[in-house]
């Protein structure tokens, strides 16, 4: 594995709640910032950018608060978080002074990844930071956020991040040494020391090992998935092994780049677009995008849903149900019904030489 680290120059850490606080969420573990900040002191010697994605915050404000465990209502969890962001980004400073090193916390909710804009926005902001020497911590900002807290996408916003960066590896910490067969407690597991094709872990039984954080071990593979079709490595494994991990040595679980990177902005729509509406369409036009890469004409499409505007984010729906590509499209969705079926020809003849183009064009979008 050591071979494959030589050239790095930027890295995305991602670290778990329960890998900062303890099984018990009993306090944020200066121990356990420092141990990670060491790690960061070492690539940062070896002039590669670090940027830190890190849960903890909600778990961080349990103990000030005196509660006993993670609140289940959101109203709590954002109390929790609105004490722990403080506490969390007082501590990674403090750990960072002592290799003279300067952090900055940006805190981000899954509307500043999912919307073009902010998404930009984002980039810009940290680009300029890490050109800074910088070590950027981000956290989601579970004190106003809402969809981030209920379905933890912490895991995911990491790995895109890691796109958004341009990271050349994904290090995602958690409470467990890698990913394994079986559940990791069970006789016999094993661990799983490099995932080269994700379908051959598809049917392994997986579950959440943390009950602190939100994420289980089902988005952590799924973050990988999504670091790797942008040809970003990813190594899964526990705090004390982070070091040697990102040593090179064969710690944890190891999974491969795609060599077949998709462009940052197909990226983005797979994975990182807030959907408007659907189109669903014939088994021809269904066909026709599968295997000849073509744009999306009316004449392919049945129906239409959603309210949305011309350069939104749709979802494009077989006739199975299945959901088989997003793209961007090209017309407000109260001027595709009347445009259902037809040719661009007929369009042009009965509404206007502006109607004679695609509803999605193939650069605009994406299969999944």
């Amino acid at each position: 594995m050591s071979e494959r680290f030589n050239k790095l120059q930027r890295v995305v850490i991602k670290i778990g709640s329960s890998s900062l606080t303890g099984a018990n969420a009993e306090n944020l573990s200066p121990v356990a910032v420092d141990t990670l900040v060491d790690s960061v002191a070492t690539l940062r010697k070896r002039d590669i950018d670090v940027v830190i994605v890190s849960s903890g915050a909600i778990a961080a404000g349990i103990s000030p608060l005196g509660l006993s465990a993670r609140p289940k209502d959101l109203a709590t969890q954002q109390a929790a978080a609105a004490v722990g962001q403080g506490l969390l980004i007082h501590r990674y400073t403090e750990s960072l002074a002592r290799h003279s090193l300067i952090g900055s916390q940006v805190l981000i909710t899954i509307e500043d990844i999912v919307r073009r804009s902010h998404y930009r926005n984002v980039k810009q902001t940290l680009d300029r930071l890490l050109q800074l020497g910088v070590v950027p911590v981000i956290n989601e900002n579970d004190s106003v956020g809402t969809q981030e807290i209920r379905f933890g996408d912490n895991d995911r916003i990491a790995a895109l991040i890691s796109h958004l960066v341009g990271a050349d590896l994904l290090l995602i910490i958690t409470d467990v040494d890698g990913l394994y067969d079986a559940a990791p407690k069970e006789e016999g597991a094993k661990l799983i020391r490099e995932v080269t094709d994700f379908e051959s872990i598809a049917n392994i039984r997986i579950g959440s090992n943390s009950r602190i954080g939100s994420g289980g071990m089902a988005s952590k593979i799924e973050a990988a998935r999504i670091a790797s079709v942008g040809g970003i490595s990813t190594v899964m494994t526990s705090l004390p092994n982070a070091a040697k991990a990102l040593q090179g040595e064969n710690v944890g679980t190891f999974f491969k780049g795609s060599s077949k990177k998709q462009p940052s902005r197909l990226l983005w729509l797979a994975h990182a677009s807030t959907i408007s509406g659907q189109l669903h369409i014939d088994q021809g036009a269904a066909t026709a995008l599968r295997e000849k890469g073509v744009s999306l004409l009316a004449a392919g499409v049945t129906k239409v849903l959603g309210d949305f505007n011309a350069g939104d984010a749709i979802e494009i729906v077989a006739p199975n149900g299945e959901i088989i590509a997003r793209g961007l499209v090209g017309f407000d969705s109260s001027e595709i019904p009347q445009m259902l079926g037809k040719t661009t020809r007929v369009l042009k003849e009965e509404f206007g030489a502006e109607f004679e183009r695609e509803l999605v064009h193939r650069d605009d979008l994406v299969m999944l």
